[in-house]
């Protein structure tokens, strides 16, 4: 009874986090284009928790690393426990997420080539992670168990690439020192994991505050500091009944779901329609986000695992067929919070820019959504998805 009721609670959140991501964005999108709008702007850009690091700054790069953290845990549980902790089993949705990626990358570079504006071109490899499972648990009872693991790996793989990414081609100069100190703080966190057997969650949490202050002093962006310091969190119990890493995930879930991503669309999301945005001005940024996103994404994903299925490097799994696989691809194009938070970060400071990319995404997002929503639907009737 219990494990049932954890189940329908995981869906439920996943649905209510999507839900929350909708209301999120309509209300700062209704603020933004009312009389409120300097409220809004000044609230997010104009209050200072500390100089030089506004509140905007704190929910991109503060929350963002929580975000980041708890997405690392489960990546590193994919990893040595899940749906990646094989060849076999981590072959398939890998390359599927490689042509997730390089195809986008691909269209933005085709459109964007030798231009100011190709730093963007992380911005349509990304995939959203609430919303997308979103999507499935919402359309659960029509959808085959096995599309689940397969979209949650090939979700997982796309962000990684992106986190990666993130962390080190936006970092600014280096500062050696605080390297150093972020170096040490890592090695701490090790030996009090492998060594030591450490497995309080504060102590790991405490020493998470040390190493993103470092990162963020460092010049290397700080939300890299959320997949380091899951990097270092203990995924097996040496004396409690459960890891490290399942309290911090158990304890932050609800707050990062309900709390954390809803506030980020809410903030990055408040787009001024009726300003004087010209959005003929940069057209390649545009098509190449939009394309990257709508196309890029379905095309690689299909491509690179028929491909590779085709010549034996990876076999698709047996209880998926390739109308179930397409309709992953379709539902992966939903960049939404991922991708709004690569064009803050590599478009800064040149807000025209990141205001027309949010518009972009938004509107490439509700596109996907719908186009998902209806192929489902369509589908449903056959079993065959």
């Amino acid at each position: 009874m219990n494990k049932k009721y954890k189940i329908s609670f995981n869906i439920n959140l996943e649905v209510i986090t999507s839900i929350l991501l909708i209301i999120s964005t309509i209300l700062a999108l209704i603020i933004s284009n009312s009389s409120y709008r300097d409220f809004y702007n000044n609230l997010f850009y104009n209050t200072y928790l500390v100089d030089g690091f506004s509140l905007h700054s704190f929910v991109n790069n503060f929350l963002m690393s929580i975000f980041f953290l708890l997405a690392g845990l489960e990546i590193k549980e994919e990893i040595l426990y899940g749906s990646l902790s094989s060849f076999k089993k981590a072959s398939f949705p890998v390359v599927a997420s490689l042509g997730g990626v390089i195809m986008p990358a691909v269209i933005f570079t085709y459109f964007n080539l030798n231009t100011e504006y190709m730093n963007g071109v992380y911005i349509p490899i990304s995939t959203d992670i609430a919303f997308s499972m979103g999507i499935y648990f919402l359309f659960s009872k029509y959808l085959k168990p096995s599309l689940k693991m397969f979209l949650l790996s090939l979700a997982v793989v796309d962000d990684l690439v992106s986190m990666v990414l993130i962390g080190t081609m936006f970092s600014n100069k280096l500062n050696l020192y605080f390297l150093t100190l972020t170096l040490l703080t890592l090695a701490i966190m090790c030996i009090s994991n492998k060594i030591l057997k450490i497995e309080r969650v504060s102590f790991y949490l405490l020493c998470g505050i040390f190493l993103w202050y470092f990162i963020h002093l460092s010049g290397i962006h700080s939300t890299l500091s959320g997949i380091l310091l899951a990097i270092t969190i203990p995924t097996k119990s040496y004396k409690k009944r459960y890891s490290t890493s399942y309290y911090i995930r158990k304890n932050f879930n609800i707050i990062n779901n309900l709390i954390i991503i809803p506030l980020f669309a809410f903030a990055n999301t408040g787009i001024n329609i009726t300003s004087n945005l010209d959005l003929t001005k940069y057209p390649t940024v545009f098509l190449g986000i939009y394309l990257g996103l709508l196309i890029g994404k379905p095309l690689g994903i299909m491509l690179f695992t028929y491909l590779s299925n085709l010549i034996g490097f990876t076999k698709k799994p047996s209880d998926l067929n390739w109308t179930s696989i397409f309709l992953v691809s379709l539902i992966c194009s939903i960049g939404f919070t991922m991708s709004i938070f690569v064009s803050e970060v590599a478009f800064y400071p040149n807000m025209e820019l990141i205001e027309l990319s949010r518009i972009c995404i938004l509107v490439t997002s509700f596109t996907s959504m719908i186009i998902s929503s209806l192929f489902i639907k369509t589908f449903k009737e056959l079993h065959i998805i």
